[in-house]
C-alpha cells in the first residue's frame, strides 16, 4: 500500500482522427525508492503500445493476467488501442501478437524507435503525447477499414451484458459463427467466445466487489463453461485470485 502513494497515473484523449483506433493514452510515473511493485494488468481484447525511457514495446491481447514489475524511479506512456484498432498497422492477422510482448520496432519498423527517442528526450507529458499522436496520425489510414466494423462489435459486447452466446451475436451481426470467428482472429487476435467470457468475467468481478450476489453456477452455464469449476479457474487466471477471495478482499461496504 505504501508504494501506491508514489504513483501518478493520468489518462489523455487522442486527437479525433487517431481516436478512431485508440482509446486513450495512459501516463504513469513512479518513484518507489528501494521498493518493488508488481503491477497486475487485467487483460482486454486490445493491443497496447508502451513507450519507456529506453524501449518501446507492443503487447497483443493476452489470455492470462499480465504482471509487470516496477522499481526505482521511472515512467511509461501507454497507448491503449480500441479492439481491432491495431489491425490497420499490421501486414497480417492480429493473432501474430496474441499473448506476446515484443519490441515495437520489430512490428512497426524503425520510425517508432525514432519516436521513442524523441519521447524519452522530453519531461513533459503533453509533449510526449503530441509526439506519439502525430506518429499515429501519420501512420493510420484515412479510408474506412474492415476492422472498424469489428471494433463496433467488440464494444457492443462490452456494453451489452445480455450478450452471452456467440451464435446469438453472429445472428445479430447477420453473419455465420465461423465467419465471425475468422474475423475476430484476424482483427482482434482472440475468439468471440473469449471476448464475451472476458467481459462478463470483469462484470462478475465488479458485482462481487460491490457486495452483490452472483450465481456462479448459472453464470458458468450462460458463458458456455462445462461447469462452475471451469469458470472459477478462468476467473482466477483473469483476475488473479479465486472469486470468493476476490469478493472478501474487495467488497466495499
Amino acid at each position: 500500500m505504501r508504494a501506491r502513494t508514489r504513483f501518478d497515473h493520468q489518462r489523455f484523449d487522442p486527437s479525433p482522427r487517431v481516436a478512431r483506433f485508440v482509446t486513450w493514452y495512459a501516463a504513469l510515473s513512479w518513484d518507489l525508492g528501494a521498493d518493488v511493485h508488481d503491477q497486475q494488468i487485467l487483460s482486454h481484447p486490445v493491443a497496447n503500445l508502451v513507450f519507456g525511457p529506453e524501449v518501446v514495446n507492443v503487447t497483443g491481447p493476452c489470455h492470462t493476467r499480465v504482471t509487470r514489475r516496477l522499481e526505482g524511479r521511472s515512467w511509461a506512456l501507454g497507448v491503449m488501442f480500441r479492439p481491432a484498432g491495431f489491425r490497420p498497422l499490421l501486414d497480417g492477422p492480429l493473432t501474430g501478437l496474441t499473448d506476446r510482448t515484443q519490441p515495437a520496432g520489430d512490428v512497426l519498423g524503425a520510425p517508432v524507435d525514432a519516436v521513442q527517442r524523441q519521447v524519452a528526450a522530453t519531461d513533459e507529458w503533453s509533449a510526449r503525447i503530441a509526439l506519439v499522436d502525430a506518429y499515429l496520425d501519420a501512420r493510420l489510414p484515412d479510408e474506412l477499414q474492415p476492422s472498424e466494423a469489428t471494433t463496433s462489435i467488440v464494444e457492443r459486447i462490452a456494453a451489452d451484458r445480455t450478450l452471452l452466446r456467440v451464435d446469438h451475436l453472429a445472428a445479430e451481426c447477420d453473419t455465420g459463427v465461423r465467419r465471425l470467428q475468422r474475423r475476430f482472429a484476424d482483427h482482434v487476435g482472440v475468439s468471440p467466445k473469449w471476448v464475451i467470457q472476458r467481459y462478463r468475467l470483469h462484470e462478475a468481478a465488479e458485482t462481487a466487489a460491490a457486495g452483490g450476489d452472483i450465481d456462479w453456477a448459472q453464470l458458468a452455464a450462460d458463458l458456455g463453461y462445462s461447469d462452475q469449476a471451469h469458470l472459477v479457474r478462468s476467473f482466477t487466471r483473469a483476475i488473479g485470485v479465486p472469486p470468493d477471495r476476490y469478493a472478501r478482499e474487495n467488497t466495499r461496504g
